[in-house]
């Protein structure tokens, strides 16, 4: 199979979808592979890399998507890429379809055969394509907090950590996944007092037997969370549903009970976020406030740090790249059922139940 890797252009997103290691792997199994020039660069890794180990630089973006059978990203095609992409072309990247109706119809449009790592799912029902995403993205959901959490940056000055005869910062965590559990578990490492909320009691237990005496758990529910936004410093949103868009746990008038400067991290932005008021925001430009609360709702948080971000990517997508390579769509897909729930639309008809109940389609436009 001929695979593309197009250099990422969404703002100020630094990863690519393969490192030379992977791409080394995809040759290896008589795969050719096609990197478009300077995609690797932002993670450290450079056309001599690629070419040293077999890819074909090209030059453009369009040779890329002109001249590939599947496409290996990171983020989502964003407009400029639209018509880009070829019928029948498979593209295997995060695509969070439930946020974005317009990508949703241009993928439809445009007939590709749309696989997304986040609604890929393994036997024990965790998101394995989408946890070192998470992985990342919660570790930086308490430092970015913390830095937003500064006086010159509109924030209430409080150091998370606290000082010597001065109570640590207060954080608190929306959701007992691997955000919120990274999250957490970076905030008690800095001394914060964390508070974690959740719905899954399997999930608080597991956190009460693993996280020091600092992080405390609660039964997630609109009482709880009304209660602790008034005394927290830091929120953390980090609730996720498999494919489908995020709930509102916060709603725009509870803003007016939190303190002037509580900053909100909305990591499930990529979902439409778990606060009413969350907009999606680039690294460029962060931030903003509404009703003195600063929200921080960068969409790609992980493309940061993309050296680490890209090689953690690479470890758990690069077995399924080669399977679909190896095999094509369709014949890998039948073989492994984990692939399988990772098809969202095919050439043109949406295939995954959670993208047509998230804009309130009937089946007809499916």
């Amino acid at each position: 199979m001929i695979v593309g890797i197009p250099k990422e252009i969404k703002n100020n997103e630094s990863r690519v979808g393969m490192t030379p290691a992977g791409v080394f792997e995809l040759v290896k199994n008589n795969h050719t592979v096609y990197v478009q020039s300077g995609a690797g660069e932002g993670s450290g890794f450079f056309n001599k890399d690629y070419q040293k180990v077999g890819a074909v630089v090209l030059d453009t973006i369009g040779q890329v998507y002109a001249m590939s059978e599947m496409i290996v990203k990171v983020k989502e095609p964003i407009a400029e890429e639209y018509d880009l992409i070829q019928e029948g072309q498979i593209l295997f990247t995060y695509f969070h379809f439930a946020s974005s109706e317009a990508l949703t119809k241009a993928m439809i449009k445009q007939k590709a055969v749309c696989i997304a790592y986040e609604t890929v799912e393994d036997e024990e029902g965790t998101l394995p394509l989408l946890t070192p995403m998470s992985e990342v993205a919660g570790r930086m959901a308490i430092q970015q907090g913390a830095k937003y959490l500064e006086k010159p940056v509109k924030g209430r000055g409080v150091l998370l950590g606290g000082v010597p005869g001065v109570a640590p910062g207060r954080v608190l965590v929306l959701g007992a996944g691997t955000v919120g559990i990274q999250a957490a578990k970076m905030a008690a490492g800095l001394g914060a007092h964390v508070t974690i909320l959740d719905v899954n009691m399997k999930r608080l237990r597991y956190v009460n037997d693993v996280m020091p005496p600092h992080v405390v758990t609660e039964f997630s529910n609109e009482f709880n969370i009304r209660k602790h936004i008034k005394s927290h410093d830091l929120i953390i949103g980090g609730v996720l549903l498999k494919g489908a868009k995020a709930p509102n746990l916060i709603t725009k008038d509870m803003l007016k009970e939190m303190r002037p400067g509580t900053v909100i991290v909305d990591v499930a932005v990529d979902q439409g976020g778990c606060v009413e008021t969350t907009k999606p925001t680039t690294h460029e430009d962060p931030i903003y406030i509404i009703d003195d609360v600063v929200h921080y709702c960068v969409a790609n948080m992980p493309g940061a740090v993309p050296h680490t971000s890209t090689m953690a990517l690479t470890n758990v997508t690069l077995p399924y790249a080669l399977k679909l390579a190896n095999l094509g769509w369709s014949e890998a897909c039948k073989q492994n059922a984990s692939l399988n729930k990772g098809l969202n639309i095919v050439k043109g008809k949406v295939v995954y139940n959670e993208i047509i109940e998230a804009f309130g389609w009937e089946e007809i436009f499916a």
